[in-house]
């Protein structure tokens, strides 16, 4: 810029200087929301609803699974005695061992396993040595793993299906009661469904031949699920390996290019399936390293549960009959099950009724239809649901591996069934304004998903009401019982009411609390007992050290857990291979009954126990432990639902209000104290004070 004075003083002149360079101008383009495989029919140039992007996704993700890791109940003995108790064992040297990962039969892969090894470790590095903190890494490792996944599936739907049925799957996946659990469990089906989830977040493009990326990766996560989880989840990639194989997707294939291009796409999935099977090597490597010879443990499992003899296989653990995932998912899904079980009929009701729903004007005629593509993406959870469903064996975490397709089946038939209302709404009312103005729509969908997430919070807090009683009143020994004990002996001083029955009137700031070294009482020779509700046992992270846990005899004739052959706790995983390498003597695979792995309930300090008094009921091996005042004493006790003598409704939601929890009927879940035996140990190590 300069200026001039002129001859006339009352006039100044200004001249502006053109810029040497441009500014660069942006070229983004803003991405079109309508580029999915749904299309939207109403207000499509008007401004979309609120879609979190990946990041605030992950961050309010993030807040509920890692609530989750805090606050869930561990539902399966499996997920303690198979995985929970072998990492215990890596991690102290000592833990219970199932017949499952002796190396006589190892159908557990110590691969997966060590995967939880390093936020173990983590913990103790940073925290100390206690076992809970240990406990609940791992758990907060899963669930940041389990986020990540979620959240890159949601944004794949906003971007590939929908940015509605996007919308429906964010929420459905955030408050769903099975996704409560399954995202923190620490079991291969729980690893499956982390696999599956980021797999189907690249499965949901359109497969084409220029885009060898979605082969390769969803390819990877698929058998990362099958061959370091479980390999039955691969079932869940049959419609993907078929799309792959014989669907033109995004190729525009005319009969003189059809041998060459189908050529060209099974080249390309074995070229990734070969990738894939790169996984096994190391997998194979660690097994075979802590079993002490060559072990493929993904056919261990398939031969074992697939072509068992005539006294082994499955069966010998339970049956159940064909009902039985429909009662499942009806707990953790709700209002959404016949949503999800409808969404292939609802696809071919949209065919005939809104045509234009998928997009069909945009295609080309060599291409594949929307409707083939959308198809295949719905069809995996009705393959792995008829799959489980013919199985005699049937467990809930079966089921894992596809919960999260469940919301996303769930969602694209609450928005086709959205379409339809408008279908019908504008055939009424011969008027697509008025449609597009009404709120009748939205209302319906925000009910559907509403219901389903005040029913799944429901169904959270019955399981954390009713049944999380064994977690704390386990932890209770560390916690309360074992700062008692070294009040009383003189080996800590304790302010008043730390360690005693006050322990419920915590103080506000737990950080003020004295740190105890638990390690004092490794030597006392304490032992926790635990009979009929072993199924029901936490797992040794929330057992002090010190403290052995043995089984006494119940009703139960089963096969129990041993003990691993102890190994030097500072001896690290190669001192622990010395331990997973012994074949041990009284572990079985025919579910028969070790009476040599019990104790004398005479020798126990400690025992865990429920009771239901007011329908009290005994047999031989299982009397009334809490009745017997005499020789035990209660430390903690908590409620414990009767589910036998609760209402079906009461017991299986829990709501606020006198009136709601008066129907229900409750046990006491207790930690016992043998009044004796405590006695004699208190006085042993009592510290002399001169």
């Amino acid at each position: 810029m300069s200026t001039g004075v002129q001859p006339n003083a009352n006039i100044q002149t200004i001249s502006f200087r053109r810029p040497a360079t441009k500014p660069a101008e942006s070229t983004a383009k803003p991405k079109n929301r309508h580029g999915g495989l749904l299309q939207d029919q109403l207000r499509r140039a008007q401004r979309a609803p609120w879609c979190p992007s990946w990041s605030a996704a992950l961050r309010i993700l993030l807040l509920i699974r890692v609530a989750g890791a805090m606050y869930s109940g561990i539902q399966d003995c499996d997920e303690v005695f198979n995985f929970w108790e072998p990492l215990h064992y890596l991690y102290k040297g000592y833990g219970f061992q199932t017949w499952e990962t002796s190396p006589e039969y190892s159908i557990r892969s110590w691969a997966y396993i060590m995967l939880h090894y390093l936020p173990v470790q983590i913990s103790a590095t940073f925290i100390g040595p206690e076992k809970r903190p240990a406990f609940f890494a791992v758990r907060i490792f899963l669930a940041v793993i389990s986020s990540l996944c979620e959240v890159t599936f949601y944004r794949a739907v906003v971007d590939r299906i929908n940015y509605r049925v996007g919308r429906y799957v964010f929420f459905l996946l955030l408050f769903n009661a099975g996704m409560w659990t399954a995202s923190t469990a620490f079991l291969p089906s729980s690893f499956a469904m982390y696999a599956n989830t980021l797999a189907f977040a690249y499965a949901l493009e359109p497969p084409s031949s220029d885009n060898i990326r979605r082969t390769l990766l969803a390819t990877l996560a698929f058998a990362s699920g099958a061959v370091v989880g479980w390999p039955f989840s691969l079932a869940v990639a049959i419609p993907f390996v078929l799309e792959e194989l014989f669907i033109h997707g995004n190729d525009k294939v005319t009969s003189e290019t059809g041998s060459s291009w189908l050529v060209g796409r099974w080249k390309r999935m074995l070229t990734a399936a070969g990738v894939a099977a790169l996984l096994f090597v190391p997998v194979v490597a660690l097994d075979t390293l802590f079993y002490g010879k060559l072990t493929v443990v993904p056919w261990n499992i398939v031969k074992y549960n697939v072509f068992p003899d005539s006294q082994r296989g499955p069966e010998l653990y339970g049956t159940e009959p064909a009902t039985f995932y429909l009662s499942n998912l009806l707990l953790n899904f709700n209002v959404l099950v016949p949503f999800a079980l409808f969404a292939l009929p609802a696809l071919a009701v949209t065919y005939r009724v809104d045509n234009k729903r998928l997009g069909e004007r945009y295609q080309y005629a060599d291409k594949s239809s929307p409707y083939t593509l959308l198809a295949i993406r719905l069809a995996p959870a009705y393959v792995w649901l008829a799959i489980m469903t013919l199985q005699k064996h049937k467990e809930e975490r079966f089921l894992y591996p596809i919960y999260p397709l469940i919301c996303f089946n769930a969602a694209v038939t609450v928005y086709l069934v959205r379409g339809w209302l408008e279908t019908a709404f504008i055939a009424i009312t011969s008027s697509p304004y008025k449609a597009s103005r009404s709120t009748f729509f939205s209302q319906f969908t925000l009910s559907v998903v509403a219901a389903s997430c005040i029913l799944s919070v429901s169904r959270i807090m019955a399981h954390w009401k009713y049944y999380h009683a064994p977690m704390s009143v386990t932890h209770a020994l560390e916690a309360a019982e074992v700062p008692r004990l070294l009040n009383v002996t003189g080996h800590v001083t304790l302010p008043p009411n730390v360690g005693s029955k006050e322990r419920s009137k915590r103080h506000s700031d737990e950080d003020e609390l004295p740190r105890i070294d638990l390690s004092l009482i490794e030597d006392w020779g304490l032992r926790l007992c635990v009979g009929k509700e072993w199924y029901r046992f936490p797992g040794h992270f929330l057992v002090p050290d010190g403290v052995r846990v043995d089984w006494i005899k119940s009703e139960f004739d089963g096969m129990l857990p041993g003990h691993f052959t102890e190994t030097s706790r500072r001896g690290g995983l190669l001192e622990r291979v010395k331990g997973t390498r012994v074949v041990p003597k009284d572990l079985n695979d025919l579910n028969r009954e070790a009476p040599q792995l019990y104790v004398d309930v005479a020798e126990c300090d400690y025992l865990l126990d429920l009771d239901f008094p007011l329908h009290p009921t005994e047999a031989a091996h299982e009397p009334r432990y809490v009745a017997d005042e005499k020789t035990w004493e209660r430390v903690e006790c908590q409620p414990f639902l009767d589910a036998a003598h609760s209402p079906l409704l009461t017991r299986t939601l829990w709501m606020p209000g006198e009136l709601w929890q008066q129907r229900n009927e409750y046990g006491e879940f207790c930690l016992l104290r043998h009044r004796a035996n405590v006695g004699k140990k208190e006085k042993a190590h009592t510290v002399r004070r001169t």
